[in-house]
């Protein structure tokens, strides 16, 4: 695998923690560096993580981590979608989801890493150098994540609950395009 591809690789993988951060910085009243950089070391941290523990698992389990990675991703972030979505129709002003807690982060970073732990398996088949695909993921995950909480703070800013409970939606959108894609009802 080229360095080129390994690029389009993280980027992709990128994707879900990106949305999901979006959605995070939305409900930030402020998102300094601080906000951007913990949400990007989540995200960034677990996107490196699972495609290494998916690697060194490789051919050992590959049928029972592709059978759930879809159930996983698709109940932790209609969990986390739903909530946002009560919370925004609740019409609080201050949300629970704008913690960066342990509890409020390990399940938003597990479900965007979901994919990355199959990925993992993947690359355990290929000619990769895994220490360079982890670091590669991992930096373009946190550069992506931190850029998509101050995005996501920008667009909560103008529009509130309304960009809370879009967030929610696009957090469910997410799980059920994963879940779709590997039941084989949707090809993107």
């Amino acid at each position: 695998m080229t360095f080129f591809e390994l690029l389009i690789l993280a980027v992709g993988l990128a994707m879900d923690a990106f949305a999901v951060a979006i959605c995070k910085g939305l409900a930030f009243k402020r998102a300094g560096v601080k906000q951007m950089a913990t949400v990007g070391l989540w995200f960034g941290g677990f996107q490196a993580l699972m495609p290494l523990v998916g690697f060194f698992l490789g051919k050992n389990f590959t049928s029972y981590i592709v059978k759930f990675d879809h159930w996983i991703a698709f109940v932790l972030l209609g969990i986390i979608g739903v909530n946002m979505i009560r919370e925004a129709m609740s019409g609080e002003e201050e949300c629970a989801d704008c913690s960066l807690s342990v509890k409020s982060m390990l399940p938003m970073a597990i479900a965007t890493s979901i994919d990355a732990l199959a990925i993992g398996v993947t690359l355990a088949f290929l000619n990769v150098n895994i220490w360079v695909a982890v670091s590669l993921i991992g930096i373009i995950t946190f550069a992506i994540s931190s850029l998509g909480v101050a995005l996501g703070k920008t667009f909560g800013l103008l529009f509130k609950s309304k960009a809370e409970f879009f967030g929610g939606a696009v957090l469910i959108f997410i799980g059920l395009k994963i879940l779709l894609e590997h039941l084989g009802i949707l090809n993107f």
